[in-house]
């Protein structure tokens, strides 16, 4: 089997993988829920190549995140639930529903337009699909924002959601306001389980709902100033990296290790790395 450009190819190399005499051992072992975690992985790939700015990099992690839906879609297909041709189908389907001011009569010539209509056929869609599945809608407005997604991304479409209703800040130092008030409470839990001696489950779990809450709303602020919270943290992982992979360097040149130097020598490097950029 040779490489090539036509989708065809890529779905022949899965059915070959998974066929059950002359497949791989280790992908004919895969289910939906095992590859799942790899799925979730190779979008963050994609992701973080795009924040390089590598356009070799992109190609390269799209072809991984592509092998993850045909995968998937050769499992469904061995089931004989679907297979590739149908997901491409149901996405084709639903982008000409979605743009009817591209593929139909509709018109909305702003972004706004466009993110009304979007919005009125997705609940459209919506209401189709929980009439497949029994007929009852969720009665919750934030009951269909995914419990799969990342943590910081759920909280910020949780958020989004309830904007929708006026459920929302209107500025986002009122949300940074916020924060500082969220700050306070974590502080006096830590500070409660400093001073009683309360059982160290009970003070953690207090603790860390107050960190939940710090973390939620800092997700708002990056929400309220446009910039992607994950995004932002990713960036900032980055920046650590590499300030630290400075600090070790600067030791290695001095023939020391991090473990052998005092943490105001690492400091006092971390300033030197922070002033080269």
């Amino acid at each position: 089997m040779q490489p090539g450009r036509d989708i065809s190819v890529l779905i022949d190399i899965m059915a070959r993988l998974r066929d059950p005499e002359a497949g791989c051992a280790w992908d004919l072992q895969q289910t939906f829920e095992t590859i799942a975690p790899y799925t979730i992985e190779e979008a963050y790939e994609v992701a973080e190549a795009i924040a390089r700015g590598d356009r070799h990099d992109i190609c390269d992690e799209l072809g991984d995140l592509l092998l993850q839906v045909v995968f998937h879609a050769r499992m469904a297909e061995e089931e004989g639930a679907f297979a590739f041709p149908d997901v491409v189908e149901a996405v084709t389907r639903k982008m000409i529903r979605r743009h009817p001011h591209v593929f139909g009569p509709e018109e909305a010539r702003t972004p706004h337009l466009v993110k009304g209509l979007w919005e009125k056929i997705k609940a459209e869609e919506k209401a189709e699909k929980a009439a497949r599945h029994g007929g009852e809608l969720p009665k919750g407005l934030l009951d269909t924002v995914s419990i799969a997604m990342p943590p910081m991304l759920r909280a910020v479409k949780l958020q989004q959601r309830a904007g929708t209703v006026g459920f929302d800040w209107n500025d986002p130092r009122a949300v940074l306001a916020k924060i500082r008030e969220e700050l306070d409470e974590l502080e006096a839990e830590m500070d409660r389980a400093d001073r009683e001696e309360s059982e160290k489950a009970e003070a953690r779990t207090a603790i860390e709902a107050e960190l939940g809450d710090v973390l939620f709303a800092l997700a708002n602020l990056g929400r309220h100033l446009d910039i992607d919270p994950e995004a932002a943290v990713r960036a900032t992982n980055e920046k650590f990296r590499k300030r630290f992979s400075y600090i070790e360097r600067k030791l290695e040149e001095a023939g020391r290790r991090p473990a052998e130097a005092t943490l105001e020598e690492m400091e006092a490097l971390w300033q030197d790395a922070k002033a080269e950029g």
